[in-house]
């Protein structure tokens, strides 16, 4: 198996997601090449004048050509454009991943663009993000105990999977596996939907008249559970137009549910909505302290004299 330390990264898009890799792999691995591709010249500076890449480049041609491994940090609808450029340089021991929440949706455009996969093709998806964007909001520590799930294709060789998941797990990440078609099932319910009900509510809010009165009462709940609306737009149009059909399946779900608890609310059912919001309160504590169990038991325990 090949060893990541010896490899060339070529990371195309330098936002939020492609500039913290490059500065988590920096942190990681100083002595690590790492070239960045885009389209902003000053941007791509900037990332050379911090030292989180070794050189850049706005020729994707070029900058692959000894590449060992090239990772798209790219919206989804964005991937087809860069494999088409990429085609030309392919070689055997190439390896190529992305980062895209979408992998359905990757995998059909690169069979369609590259035609029989190459074995070095290896989808990913870091489950890390904020509502912030662009290199600017970029920090080495944004996939610190975050997962990455990858879902590895019959076509992926075992040294391509060994080199992307050592890439991660240089982050700090935690990294899994899943099916293809399941990942996006579990994202359209876990990130695509909260983020499609926190664009609605703002989206409805802004519309009604004194808007401005509705927000400046808004409380804390309001801020928490609205920030994602604060996200990329673009990224989030292409996310949800590569996996409507996932996100309306659970969608049509989470609309039965607001039904009932509307007729629960015109009923004055009090046992309905004590019985719901209890239900929703231990599923959500579950999860909490699943998480803080997991982080105690990444503590290091301290040695005794």
């Amino acid at each position: 198996m090949r060893r990541l330390q010896a490899s060339t990264i070529v990371i195309v898009g330098l936002g939020l997601i492609g500039g913290s890799l490059a500065r988590a792999l920096r942190a990681s691995m100083p002595g690590i090449r790492i070239v960045a591709v885009g389209r902003n010249e000053q941007t791509l500076q900037r990332a050379l004048d911090d030292g989180s890449i070794s050189a850049w480049s706005t020729d994707l041609r070029e900058a692959c050509r000894e590449a060992d491994m090239v990772v798209l940090a790219v919206p989804v609808l964005s991937v087809a454009e860069q494999l088409r450029a990429l085609v030309d340089v392919l070689r055997p021991d190439m390896v190529i991943t992305d980062v895209a929440s979408v992998k359905q949706a990757v995998v059909d455009v690169a069979r369609e663009v590259l035609g029989p996969l190459p074995a070095g093709f290896v989808p990913g998806h870091p489950i890390a993000g904020s509502e912030q964007s662009g290199y600017q909001a970029a920090t080495p520590s944004l996939f610190v105990n975050r997962k990455v799930i990858l879902t590895p294709l019959e076509e992926s060789s075992a040294d391509a999977v060994s080199l992307v998941r050592q890439m991660w797990e240089c982050t700090g990440a935690e990294v899994l596996e899943m099916e293809l078609v399941r990942h996006d099932e579990v994202l359209a319910a876990t990130s695509h939907l909260p983020h499609l009900l926190a664009y609605a509510l703002v989206d409805t809010l802004s519309q009604q008249g004194a808007s401005d009165e509705i927000f400046r009462y808004a409380a804390g709940g309001f801020r928490d559970f609205t920030r994602i609306a604060s996200s990329d737009p673009v990224m989030w149009r292409d996310i949800f137009m590569t996996n409507g059909p996932a996100t309306v399946a659970i969608l049509d779900l989470y609309m039965e549910d607001l039904q009932r608890l509307r007729k629960a609310l015109l009923a004055s059912d009090a046992e309905l909505l004590h019985t719901t919001f209890q239900r929703a309160k231990q599923s959500r504590d579950r999860y909490l302290q699943q998480l803080q169990d997991k982080a105690s038991a990444q503590q290091p325990v301290p040695e005794r004299p």
